[in-house]
């Protein structure tokens, strides 16, 4: 299929999650949500949804949108602060969009998430149950991060990821992820010379691109959040494109603009990518080299044998780094121990400690359902 093509699965996607940045919905300062501009993302939008496609839309916004009302001049830093300015703002904002839509005759539902709700199977599980009924209803979700109680430890850090992951969760075919710069370009766009990168396919088409991190002041994503979020869309088989809030009818449109991610290989299961992408290691267990290969080459499930060193402090269900002699992590899995038994089974088999402890530890420590390679 011709990159052209691959465009068009965005222009004819059935269910489709687009990305908005705080920069593309606030004011030059970055002090106050911009109603003229959300306006018009919104109208784009519900041409779209008007036309049958299903639309996710996932906002940033929510903090940028609280700094005027707070009495604050810029962004702020601290964690307390932010949620402040999320509590005070996500009203503001999902009210905003309430009446943009409302204009086209739609209705919008608000969904906030944070980490813990795609890394729990029964939470991502239940999340996904509301996405589908909110869309089957004809409502369009407005997804953000919970923000005003997510911590530093559970929190996604941009909706760069949040998009692509809801991308996941939702079976879209498309994945558009609006910022402040029209495209992704070969090296920093302010330098002479630049040039828009109209297309990547797989991991190896960034290979001769300098990926800047810097992202505004408003917002807390930068180009190397977004392309890792084209990333992981791709690894769940979705076309990305990347452009600018300016430029999204013409992206829906399937036309020329920003750049497309082409998704290659294989799609992965729900399961491995949701291990890979959406959870936070909690801790690491470092194996033995006959361990690394059976997990990595045979894709067998992690006994105690092959277990040398438990580092950090989790509980059975917890995700961990599984990590090679040296240090390198190799994989991550669901742990079915904590790290408070787990040293005093390290080199055994699983026979003996079900002789000795019982027959609930002649079990892996992480079972290979629950466990990818990285």
């Amino acid at each position: 299929m011709s990159t052209a093509d691959r465009r068009g699965d965005v222009a004819r996607a059935r269910r489709l999650v687009v990305k908005v940045g705080s920069s593309s919905l606030t004011d030059v300062g970055g002090g106050a949500l911009d109603e003229e501009r959300l306006v018009a993302l919104v109208d784009v939008l519900a041409a779209r949804r008007l036309a049958g496609q299903q639309v996710v839309l996932v906002s940033s916004g929510a903090i940028a949108a609280g700094i005027a009302p707070l009495g604050l001049t810029r962004r702020p830093w601290d964690l307390a602060t932010q949620q402040a300015a999320a509590s005070v703002g996500q009203g503001a904002l999902v009210a905003a969009y309430q009446r943009a839509f409302g204009v086209h005759g739609l209705t919008v539902g608000q969904v906030l998430l944070t980490a813990d709700d795609v890394t729990r199977r029964s939470h991502y599980t239940n999340a996904r149950r509301t996405l589908d009924r909110l869309l089957e209803l004809g409502i369009v979700p407005i997804v953000n991060e919970n923000d005003t109680v997510a911590t530093h430890e559970i929190r996604f850090g941009d909706n760069d990821r949040l998009a692509s992951l809801v991308a996941h969760l939702v079976h879209a075919d498309g994945l558009v992820l609006l910022t402040d710069v029209d495209a992704l370009y070969d090296g920093p766009p302010s330098r002479a010379g630049a040039t828009r990168v109209p297309t990547v396919v797989g991991g190896a088409g960034l290979e001769a691109i300098t990926i800047g991190g810097t992202g505004s002041s408003v917002g807390s994503g930068g180009m190397i959040t977004k392309v890792e979020a084209a990333s992981i869309a791709n690894a769940a088989g979705i076309t990305t494109v990347l452009t600018s809030a300016s430029q999204v009818e013409r992206a829906l449109a399937g036309e020329d603009v920003g750049t497309v991610f082409v998704p290659t290989g294989s799609r992965r299961t729900s399961r491995k990518l949701w291990l890979a992408h959406a959870t936070t290691p909690m801790g690491r267990l470092l194996l033995d080299a006959g361990a690394v290969r059976a997990v990595t080459e045979r894709r067998t499930s992690l006994l105690p044998a092959g277990i040398t060193g438990v580092e950090g402090t989790f509980s059975d269900g917890d995700p961990v780094d599984l990590c090679a002699p040296e240090g390198r992590v190799v994989g991550r899995g669901l742990v079915n121990y904590s790290s408070a038994e787990l040293p005093g089974m390290l080199g055994r088999s699983t026979h003996d400690l079900a002789k000795e402890l019982g027959p609930e530890y002649e079990r892996e420590v992480v079972h290979r359902d629950d466990l990818v390679i990285l």
